[in-house]
């Protein structure tokens, strides 16, 4: 199997890197290098450079905007993207929703949806997990039960993510108590300005906004918001996971995280030296970086697969990916975490959430992002289908045990 990249390909690598030196703010790649939070605006304003350029939704199809790029070229924009450091696209609605739209939705639901989540002109969320229901995703309450030209819904999700910027949630609901738990759920499309909608913020560890309570109180949602057939919901789910999953890997995100640890353990010093020329050091960062290595090869592997033509479905390896990708993650935050010691240590919200704040940080002024984004990042091995999950599912369609 060849895994290097063509004539053609390193080209087109080239290209991308030079559209995203030229096209993405200065601002906001500032934002992303330092781990300041990204805001709202932010994401609405580089998806819509993405999307004039024709590229917000590069792996759709073309008939709704995609680019028609090979795998290859796909995987080659999306490292490109994290190593700029760029914001992704609005991950609900251009790698979650959209793509279940396509494959499942009908026309009017394509042609109404499809060019607003490309624009971000629609802010999506994802309600899916529940109180009592996130790895065990099918064991979800959450009621819709059909009365006339509508369902009524009735329930509660949790951890949701960024709903309190939401113009539309899609949700998996149980519109069959009486079958097998996977067998009765149905996937809705619901107006977050509904009537009955309830958003109830959840403060994280690291005292960030992020997720949410959604609260469904006798919510009508038309008819002609169901994805698809009804009670046919799970397979829609399993087909957004196995997406989802490919793209916790990050390799991109890593190796631009791993140039920054570089960088600030270059200025950081360990008694006359700096930290970088410390052995102990330096041997974290390269066992970090053989499996970051590691990483990228068993992706390209996945990648040259779909370009042979084996991407009917999710391949699922991509629970390997997911699996490593989230720990390699985990592994350089807290490195960052260690170069800056004690200086991280302090919370200082304002130095992460605020460029126009006016008082000086504690210690250096990169060091107020890496403890909250090291308390964050232990989400990722859980998003997403856990990773004990994810082992489970390798186990079965890998190892057949």
């Amino acid at each position: 199997m060849d895994l290097r990249f063509n004539d053609e390909e390193t080209a087109f690598r080239d290209e991308v890197r030079s559209f995203f030196k030229k096209s993405l703010p200065e601002n906001i790649r500032r934002k992303m290098v330092e781990g300041k939070k990204i805001g709202k605006e932010d994401i609405v304003t580089w998806q819509r450079i993405l999307n004039k350029k024709g590229w917000a939704v590069s792996h759709w199809a073309t008939e709704w905007g995609g680019t028609g790029w090979s795998p290859v070229k796909q995987y080659i924009f999306l490292d490109e993207m994290q190593q700029a450091p760029a914001p992704s696209p609005l991950q609900f609605g251009v790698y979650m929703v959209g793509p279940v739209i396509i494959a499942f939705g009908n026309e009017a639901q394509k042609k109404k949806f499809l060019p607003r989540i490309a624009n971000i002109d629609d802010w999506w969320c994802q309600g899916f997990s529940e109180p009592g229901s996130g790895s065990d995703l099918a064991s979800l309450k959450t009621t819709a039960k059909r009365a006339g030209d509508h369902y009524v819904v009735n329930g509660q999700k949790t951890w949701t993510t960024l709903a309190q910027y939401a113009d539309w949630i899609f949700c998996l609901v149980r519109t069959n108590p009486d079958s097998k738990k996977q067998e009765g759920i149905s996937f809705l499309l619901i107006d977050m300005k509904t009537p009955g909608i309830t958003v109830r913020p959840i403060q994280t560890i690291d005292g960030s906004r992020e997720v949410n309570e959604v609260f469904f109180d006798d919510v009508k949602v038309p008819l002609e918001n169901l994805v698809g057939e009804e009670n046919k919901g799970w397979d829609y789910a399993k087909f957004l996971l196995g997406n989802e999953r490919f793209g916790i890997a990050r390799v991109g995100l890593s190796k631009e995280r791993i140039r920054r640890l570089k960088e600030l353990a270059s200025i950081e010093r360990v008694g006359d030296k700096p930290m970088i020329d410390d052995e102990r050091f330096r041997t974290k960062i390269a066992a970090v970086e053989v499996e970051l290595k590691a990483l990228e090869m068993t992706q390209l592997r996945v990648v040259a697969a779909a370009k042979n033509g084996n991407s009917n479905k999710p391949d699922p390896a991509s629970s390997i990916l997911k699996i490593k990708g989230s720990e390699i993650q985990q592994t350089i935050s807290e490195l960052l975490f260690e170069v800056v010691g004690p200086y991280g240590l302090p919370y200082q919200p304002e130095q992460i959430e605020d460029d126009r704040v006016n008082e000086p940080p504690i210690g250096p002024d990169y060091a107020a992002p890496l403890a909250p984004t090291f308390f964050n990042w232990r989400k990722i091995s859980i998003y997403g289908g856990s990773n004990e999950i994810q082992k489970n599912i390798i186990a079965k369609a890998i190892l057949g045990l």
